[in-house]
Order: structure tokens, then sequence, then C-alpha cells
């Protein structure tokens, strides 16, 4: 199961950097102009969790897969975009395709890189990109609306539905807020998702500090924060700079660096995390002498679907699933010690995986 997070921001807030660091590759091109990054580049990172390591030194399992999310590098937008302006239509049709949008703001002062508004305001750049992405999706809006209503007058059912989301829509972008602040209730959620509305899915403010506030954040990444709480967003504090620094070093020259900065893990380690909550994501874990696996599923998913991760068939042919608590599996040291100290569960199918189950799928083939 993928999920796919966009990086998005104005020209030189650190996007690139940020995503170099992230891939642990130059493969997008950090330089001091906009539109350096002319295609969307694309990089699958590994989830970090402790807990996968763990499982995997108590059952002696020769490999180690963790979960992984993808991450692209989009274009930088500017004002206009929303009517083509620079590389915005390219813009508006790449970030249709992520499920969620990390955006970087720069949060720090540094008179060798250019800012492509003439100064350094992240609250100003949010709302820049936010009102470029509620224009396009009110004229989207607007078009579907109009194109409805041949099939309104039939009194065609899907077509009244559909309406009446749109309408939902328009009404928020025209006050000024993004669609993500629109109710849906879980029976309309399906069809609100095939909207595709830009401002409707789930984002990340991204604080590219300089270093010297890495650990602590500085007045602009606060200003940002407040935003955010406003909003009901999430926020990271990252130094770009020293992310990319930390991704060229072995690990223990790594952990000897954020010693030094005072920091206790990579921001980047936050981040992918944090990108993961934002999503509703979790993780469940496949554990054995062969490999201890980390599998992606979404909060809230019945036992079959999250079988069906690992393989069709498993959904297809499900009986039950044997399960152990992470926690449980840790403390009696595997599953064994788990099924003696009686916190070894078989499950049907109407079972909600949780984050950190241990879990062992039975299935007809």
């Amino acid at each position: 199961m993928g999920f796919k997070m966009g990086i998005v921001g104005l020209p030189n807030v650190g996007k690139s950097t940020l995503f170099n660091a992230l891939t642990k590759t130059a493969a997008a091109q950090a330089a001091n102009f906009p539109f350096c990054t002319i295609e969307p580049n694309v990089g699958e990172v590994a989830v970090p969790d402790a807990r996968l390591d763990k499982l995997a030194e108590i059952a002696g399992s020769k490999e180690i897969i963790p979960t992984r999310m993808t991450f692209v590098d989009i274009a930088g937008l500017v004002k206009g975009a929303s009517k083509g302006e620079g590389l915005g239509n390219q813009f508006l049709a790449n970030i249709r395709e992520v499920d969620a949008i990390a955006h970087v703001l720069r949060c720090f002062e540094d008179g060798d890189v250019t800012h492509v508004e003439g100064r350094v305001d992240p609250v100003a750049d949010a709302e820049t990109i936010e009102t470029e992405l509620m224009i396009a999706d009110l004229e989207s809006v607007e078009k579907r609306i109009a194109n409805l209503v041949r099939k309104l007058k039939s009194g065609d059912k899907e077509a009244k539905e559909q309406e009446k989301l749109l309408m939902a829509a328009k009404e928020a972008l025209e006050a000024g807020r993004p669609a993500r602040t629109v109710v849906v209730s879980d029976e309309d959620r399906k069809a609100w998702n095939m909207l595709q509305l830009l401002t409707a899915k789930p984002v990340l403010f991204v604080c590219n500090v300089e270093e010297a506030s890495a650990a602590t954040g500085n007045s602009k990444s606060e200003a940002v924060a407040k935003m955010a709480a406003e909003q009901g967003a999430g926020t990271v504090v990252i130094s770009a700079k020293i992310e990319e620094e930390i991704s060229q070093l072995d690990p223990e020259e790594a952990e000897m660096f954020l010693t030094e900065m005072g920091l206790e893990e990579p921001g980047l380690d936050r981040l992918i995390r944090a990108g993961h909550d934002l999503l509703g994501l979790q993780t469940y874990f496949t554990v054995g002498p062969k490999e201890a696996r980390a599998w992606t599923i979404r909060k809230g998913t019945l036992a079959p679907a999250a079988a069906g991760v690992i393989h069709g068939d498993f959904e297809r042919g499900f009986i039950r699933a044997e399960t152990v608590a992470y926690a449980d599996y840790v403390a009696h040291k595997g599953e064994a010690g788990a099924k003696e100290a009686g916190k070894f569960r078989v499950e049907g199918k109407t079972y909600e995986v949780k984050d950190g189950d241990v879990l062992h799928f039975l299935f007809n083939a």
C-alpha cells in the first residue's frame, strides 16, 4: 500500500535540500534560482520504528524490512500559479497525485539565498500557496456545478448528491477557507474524496530554520505554529541543512553530530512519523526467523483488509488472525512466552487491527 506526500513551497525555501536529505541522494538539484526542480522527483524512505528492531532481536530475524513512504519533490510555486504562471499548471497537476502535503516554509534569514517575494515571512508564504490552491479549487468546483445542470433538471439522484458536496466546498472556498475545513459525513466521504480538491488534502507545515534554531525553533516557526493551531494542522521544526549533512554521515558520526547540535534524533525521523500520522496510518508487524517486517494500513482497518496488504489471496481466503500486542510480545520475549502468559489472541473478520499488533494470518488458498 503506497502513500505519497508532496513537498511543496515557494522557490528557495529548502524543498530540494530537504528532499535530498530524505532520500539520501542528490536526485533533486538544490540551486539558488526558481524552478530548479523541473520534474517532480520521487523518493521512497523507510519509516523509522524502533519497535521493528526490537521484534527482530527477540525473534532472531535474519532480515528487517521497514514500511515505507513516498515523498515527491514538486516544482516551486509562485503567485499566479492557478492562472498558469511559472510552472503553475504542472504544479497543480503534480499535487493532485499525492495523498498529503508537506508545506515547507522558510523560517531563516540568509542574504545569500534570494526569496522570490523579496522578504522572509513564512505565514505570508503559506497564505500565498493556500490562496493559489483555493483559487484552482474554486474554478474546478464552479465548472463541475455548471456541468451538472442538465442532470439536475432530469432529477438525477447522483448529481444531486454531488451538487450538495460541491456547494459545501464552494461556500468554504468563497469564505477563504480550504476545502479540508468542510465537515463531511462518513457516508459521503468516498464521493468527497473523488472530487480530488487540492485544499482537501491534509497539510503538515515544515518550518525550515537556521542550524542554531534546529532544537528550539525561532520566532518565525512560532508564528507558523500559531497559524497551524488555528487551522488544526501540524508543524515540524527542522533544519534542512543539518539534515542534509547528517544524511551523508555513517550512523556513529551522525549520532555524535546530533549530540553536538543538542538534538535527540534527526528531524527527518520526526517529519516522516508526522507524515505517517497525518495520513491516518498505523503499522502492524509480521515476525519470524526469516524476517521481521512492518506493514502500513489505515487506522480502523479490519483484519481481512490488513491481510490483503500482504497479498490479495490472504484477504479473499481469510480465516482468522493470530495476534499478540507489541508490548506483550516484548514483555514475554516472543510468541511462545505471550501464549504461556495468555496474551496470544485469535481474532476474526470483524477485528480492527491495532497499531503495533504482531500478526499471523490463516487463510484458504
